[in-house]
C-alpha cells in the first residue's frame, strides 16, 4: 500500500470521525419541539344552526363557536386569564370592571376588533327579542365605551363569578349591525361565521338538500395569541351516536366527545386515548318533602341515604367513569369529603325502627301509625329522564330501597316532558336529576330558598336561613379563600338536613387518536363539552429537531 493511499484512508477516517463528532455534538444541543401540521377529524352528533356566541345552544354550535370566536377572558386549564383583553381592573366596591383591549386583535376578514364590537355583542345578548341563552349572565350590566381600546362594565350589585361571563365570544359589529333583529337568527353569518379565534372557516360541505355535512376550520395565521399547531380541524356531523361510532370504526373520523360510559368501554383497548375527567356536575336523588309528607321525616331521608352504595352505581351504571360524592358540590371541590357515605343497611333499618316504623310481615314494607289511627306506608315515586345512565342508576336505587323495606315505583320521562310537566310544577316525590354547577360553583340557583319555584333549580324545595345567608355572601364576595371556608360551612349545613341523596359527579369522556399529543385531561377544565378546545393551542401531531437556544420558552 502506497503512502498516498494510506494518507487518503487516514483523511477519510478523520473526516468520518469529525462528522460523527459533529453529529453527536449537534444532537446534544438539539431538542424536539412540536411541529405545525396535520388535521383532526371530529364526529359531532347533531347539526350546527347558530355558530354565534350570542345564540349557540347545541354542542355542534358551541364546538365551532369556541374555535372561531374569542372573548375578553378565557380559561387556561383551571385558570381564568386575559384573551382579547390585555388587562383589566375591578373597582373597590366590586361593581365596575374596566378592560383594556390588546392593540393587535383582528377579525378573520382583516378588520380590527375594538370596544365597539364588545359593546355591540353585549347589547345583542341583552336584547330580549333574540332570546340569547347567555342573557341571564348579562342582565342589568351597563356598558360604557371609553375609547377604542378601553371599556367599562358596571354591575348593579357585586357578583364574584362575573369574570366567567366575559369569556363570551365577540361578534364583528361591521358585519352584524346591518342585520335586523327579525333576521338575526336567519343570517348567513350564523352558518358562515367570522370571528377572531384561533381557527377560521375554510370550507363548508353540504349535501344535495343543503344540509351541512362537514365544516373544515383552518388555523388562523393572524391570530394574536399562541398559534395552534394543527393546521385543520374538520367537524363531521351525524344524526345519532351509532352512526358516529360506525364512522370512527371505519376511520372516517378520529374523535368523538360526550360518549356514554358504555360506549367508551368498547374503545378502551383500541388505538385511542380516552380522556376522562370529572365534570362540575352533581347527580342525586332529590326529595320533594312538600309532595310526599313521608319524606318530610328526616329519619326516613337519613335511612334512605345510608342504604345507597355510590360505588355500585358508578361501577354498574357509569362503567367506572365517575366519582362518588356526599354533598352538594362536585367531586374535588373543597367542601366535599374524600370518602362517600358508607352503605349500612342494618343501621338504616335501625334508624327507621327506633322512630316507630315496623315492617309489614306480609309485604315487607315499612309502615307507621299516623294521625287519627291512619297507617303511613313507606312508599314513593322515583322519577328521572329517559337516559341510559339515569335509568340504570334509578334501578340500582330502587333495588337498594326495596331491600331496605320501601315501596318504590320508578317513572321514566322524555327529557322535555320531564322538565315541562314534572320538574317545573314540582310534581314528584324523589327526582333523580343532575345539576350543572359550573366553573364558578355558584350554588344560589340550586339551594337558595328563593329558587324553590320554577324557573329556579332548587328541586329539593330546600329552605334554610343560614344556607341562604352563606349563598348570598359568596355571590358578592370576591375573596376565594374566604369563599372556600364558606363552602365548607354550606356543605355541612346541607348534608345535615339531607334534602337529597348525593350520588356522583360523572366524567366527561372524549376519544382521541393516539397521534394527537399534549392533550392531557389536566389541561381540560370541562364545564361544557366545548371547553375541551380551551387547550387546542397545545395539541400537535409531529415534532421537529431544533437547537435548544431556538426552542420556544
Amino acid at each position: 500500500m502506497t503512502e498516498k493511499t494510506i494518507f487518503a484512508i487516514l483523511v477519510i477516517v478523520a473526516v468520518f470521525t469529525s462528522i460523527l463528532m459533529l453529529i453527536n455534538v449537534s444532537n446534544y444541543f438539539m431538542v424536539s419541539i412540536p411541529k405545525s401540521g396535520g388535521e383532526l377529524r371530529e364526529g359531532v352528533i347533531g347539526l350546527p344552526h347558530m355558530i354565534n356566541p350570542v345564540l349557540a345552544i347545541t354542542d355542534a354550535d358551541r364546538d365551532i363557536t369556541a374555535l372561531v370566536y374569542s372573548g375578553l377572558m378565557k380559561y387556561d386549564g383551571e385558570n381564568l386569564t386575559t384573551d382579547l383583553a390585555e388587562s383589566f381592573k375591578v373597582s373597590d366596591d366590586g361593581l365596575t370592571y374596566t378592560f383594556t383591549l390588546r392593540p393587535d386583535i383582528y377579525f378573520h376578514d382583516g378588520s380590527q376588533l375594538t370596544t365597539d364590537d364588545v359593546a355591540f355583542t353585549i347589547q345583542k345578548v341583552q336584547d330580549p327579542s333574540l332570546k340569547s341563552p347567555r342573557r341571564a349572565d348579562w342582565n342589568n350590566i351597563t356598558v360604557n365605551v371609553i375609547s377604542t381600546q378601553e371599556i367599562q362594565l358596571t354591575l348593579k350589585q357585586p357578583y364574584s363569578p362575573f369574570l366567567n361571563n366575559t369569556t363570551l365570544g365577540i361578534l364583528p359589529k361591521h358585519m352584524w349591525s346591518s342585520v335586523s333583529d327579525d333576521q338575526f337568527i336567519f343570517s348567513k353569518y350564523n352558518i358562515e361565521p367570522i370571528g377572531s379565534g384561533p381557527y377560521k372557516l375554510k370550507s363548508l360541505t353540504k349535501d344535495s338538500g343543503g344540509i351541512p355535512q362537514e365544516y373544515k376550520l383552518a388555523v388562523s395565521n393572524d391570530y394574536y395569541a399562541t398559534k395552534a399547531y394543527l393546521d385543520y380541524i374538520t367537524f363531521v356531523f351525524f344524526s345519532d351516536i351509532d352512526k358516529a361510532i360506525s364512522a370512527l370504526e371505519k376511520g372516517k373520523i378520529e374523535s368523538i366527545a360526550s360518549l356514554s360510559s358504555k360506549q367508551a368501554e368498547q374503545f378502551s383497548k383500541e388505538d385511542y386515548n380516552i380522556i376522562s375527567t370529572p365534570l362540575p356536575r352533581i347527580f342525586g336523588a332529590f326529595f320533594n318533602q312538600n309532595n310526599n309528607p313521608i319524606l318530610a321525616d328526616r329519619t326516613v331521608r337519613q335511612a334512605l341515604d345510608i342504604a345507597i352504595d355510590r360505588q355500585v352505581i358508578i361501577n354498574s351504571a357509569l362503567n367506572g367513569y365517575g366519582s362518588p360524592i356526599d354533598g352538594p358540590l362536585p367531586y374535588g371541590s373543597v367542601s366535599t369529603s374524600s370518602k362517600s357515605q358508607k352503605v349500612n343497611m342494618d343501621l338504616a333499618r335501625s334508624i327507621l325502627e327506633k322512630t316507630g316504623w315496623v315492617k309489614n310481615p306480609g309485604t315487607g314494607i315499612y309502615e307507621k301509625k299516623g294521625p287519627k289511627n291512619t297507617i303511613q306506608i313507606l312508599a314513593f315515586d322515583l322519577v328521572t329522564a329517559d337516559a341510559t345512565d339515569l335509568k340504570l342508576t334509578a334501578q340500582i336505587i330502587k333495588e337498594a330501597w326495596t331491600n331496605l323495606g320501601a315501596k318504590v315505583e320508578v317513572k321514566i320521562f322524555d327529557t322535555s316532558d320531564l322538565y315541562q310537566n314534572i320538574i317545573r310544577p314540582r310534581k314528584y316525590d324523589v327526582l333523580l336529576f343532575g345539576q350543572l354547577i359550573g366553573k364558578d360553583r355558584d350554588l344560589y340557583a340550586f339551594w337558595h330558598s328563593s329558587q324553590r319555584n320554577s324557573p329556579g333549580l332548587n328541586v329539593a324545595m330546600y329552605t334554610n336561613s343560614k344556607a341562604d345567608e352563606i349563598l348570598e355572601f359568596i355571590r358578592t364576595n370576591g375573596d376565594r379563600t374566604i369563599n372556600q371556608r364558606k363552602y365548607i360551612d354550606l356543605d355541612q349545613i346541607i348534608k345535615k338536613d339531607i334534602p337529597a341523596v348525593f350520588l356522583y359527579s360523572p366524567n366527561f369522556i372524549y376519544i382521541l387518536p393516539k397521534n394527537i399529543k399534549n392533550n392531557s385531561q389536566g389541561d381540560m377544565n370541562i364545564n361544557n363539552p366545548s371547553d375541551r378546545w380551551n387547550s387546542i393551542n397545545k395539541w400537535y401531531i409531529d415534532t421537529e429537531q431544533v437547537w435548544k437556544i431556538f426552542a420556544p420558552k
